[in-house]
């Protein structure tokens, strides 16, 4: 079936009709990069790498733009706090986003603005707004320009709101706005901020609003209008439903989908940077493998909530390790051979609002009959379904034979010292069973799991592996 979608604006899963045939364009809000990100922020990279990889599986040509929020309010308070100037908070976090990627194996996006860069076409789009009765400076010379929300009938769409019950915007204080709702386009230069946060407008110095940087960004590398506009969820109102706002009203058709992941939470309440450095990217996969990581994060449904505890991700870990296991017994009996297509099982899930939780169970499927096989010694036909599992993986970026996660290096050496040591220990407990010295052969075992490695005798031989692994 062709590739359905859950619309966020319509509420209803629908086929994705493109903009160009054939090729896909997407649009996802990346960080504001205050600080590193944490596994709530990169679970929406996950979700949007999947996507991405799903549909070039699919034979479309996809362009992803994620951009970077390098000017803000919260990037400037950082600045002030570090006593460091803000574009070095800006950009030693942006690094740290590019090492979550590179960590948990997302591709990076095909372009990655910062709003810093499209400073003119912000301007352009303000100057239109003005001129569209749509946006207007204050009257009291601050240099703050505010898109006037009554002016546009259906602001509220995307959020399912009426304007009459919707909150004042916090962007900025109320003086100097037509309405407490209206939001900030650009936000006049104030007395104690740097001038390198600064741009010259018609209306004064100043530095862009949250919600205009996005638009313009869009609107710069995709196009006036484009296929996917997604984010988490916490997005959709206010900065989506103000994108949506004053792209239309500037007169562009804007984003043809919206789509939105769940959070990740934590305790019953969303993730955020106040959760402390425990539950960054960088510190979790020091205790955790990345991919088990990158596992945890990708199988359940994207618009599913995530409730994050240590238990649930060991239990990931152990799930994953079933799968791993499977690759790496059949890899070794028949070599690790090609990719192959995913079963018609997983690519019906997958196509389905991108349902990653049956695409795995198409998948265990496949590994239950592939188990089936190498149990029964012949193995004929293992290497057709060691081809789909590894098909269906890589889909997800989960394929633990992909140089993604095999990246050589010292973890390569070490693992080759291991086995090795490992491997003299088995022969020396398999001569001590076939002399029928089962004591010595038990304390082999027994050395070996006291050092964490579990031992599983097979029609092939003894094989190892880390507990946990």
């Amino acid at each position: 079936m062709p590739f359905q979608l859950f619309d966020t604006a319509t509420r209803q899963v629908r086929e994705l009709d493109l903009v160009h045939p054939g090729r896909v364009s997407v649009y996802h809000c990346g960080l504001t990069v205050q600080g590193p990100p944490h596994i709530g922020h990169i679970r929406k990279e996950v979700v949007f790498d999947v996507l991405r990889r799903w549909l070039e599986h699919s034979g479309l040509e996809v362009t992803i733009v994620a951009n970077v929020t390098d000017i803000d309010d919260k990037i400037l308070a950082k600045g002030v706090e570090q006593e460091r100037p803000w574009f070095a908070v800006a950009y030693e976090n942006e690094r740290a986003l590019h090492a979550a990627y590179e960590v948990l194996g997302c591709v990076p996006p095909t372009y990655e603005p910062r709003a810093t860069g499209v400073v003119p076409e912000m301007i352009e789009m303000m100057q239109t707004l003005i001129e569209r009765g749509h946006a207007y400076a204050a009257e009291d010379g601050s240099g703050d320009v505010y898109f006037d929300v009554r002016s546009w009938p259906s602001y509220g769409e995307l959020s399912n709101q009426k304007i009459d019950d919707m909150q004042a915007a916090e962007d900025a204080p109320p003086e100097g706005k037509r309405d407490a709702r209206d939001f900030a386009l650009w936000k006049g230069h104030k007395e104690g901020d740097p001038e390198s946060a600064s741009w010259p407008t018609p209306w004064g110095r100043g530095r862009p609003g949250w919600h205009l940087e996005c638009s313009a960004m869009a609107a710069k590398y995709l196009g006036h209008e484009f296929d996917i506009h997604g984010g988490g969820l916490d997005l959709r109102f206010p900065h989506h439903e103000n994108e949506l706002a004053q792209s239309s009203a500037a007169g562009q058709k804007f984003a043809r989908n919206w789509m939105h992941n769940a959070m990740l939470n934590l305790s019953g309440s969303k993730m955020s940077k106040s959760v402390g450095n425990t539950l960054l990217v960088s510190e979790v996969v020091k205790r955790v493998r990345p991919i088990d990581l990158r596992y945890y994060l990708a199988a359940s449904h994207y618009r599913s909530i995530v409730e994050f505890s240590e238990e649930s991700l060991s239990e990931a870990a152990t799930a994953f390790a079933r799968i791993e296991g499977f690759v790496r017994r059949a890899a070794e009996l028949v070599g690790p051979g090609e990719l192959g297509s995913p079963s018609p099982e997983f690519a019906a899930a997958m196509d389905d609002d991108l349902s990653v939780p049956a695409a795995l169970a198409a998948l265990q499927a496949v590994i239950a009959d592939g188990n089936k096989v190498i149990g029964s010694g012949d193995t004929s036909s293992l290497v057709g379904i060691l081809a789909a599992v590894r098909g269906m993986l890589d889909v997800l970026g989960l394929d633990p034979l992909a140089s993604t996660w095999d990246r050589g290096g010292d973890d390569a050496a070490y693992a080759q010292v291991i086995d090795s040591l490992v491997g003299g220990l088995l022969e020396q407990r398999q001569e001590a069973r076939a002399n029928k010295d089962f004591a010595a052969a038990d304390r082999v075992r027994d050395q070996l799991s006291a050092a964490g490695i579990d031992i599983e005798d097979t029609p092939q031989g003894a094989r190892w592996s880390v507990k946990g692994d």
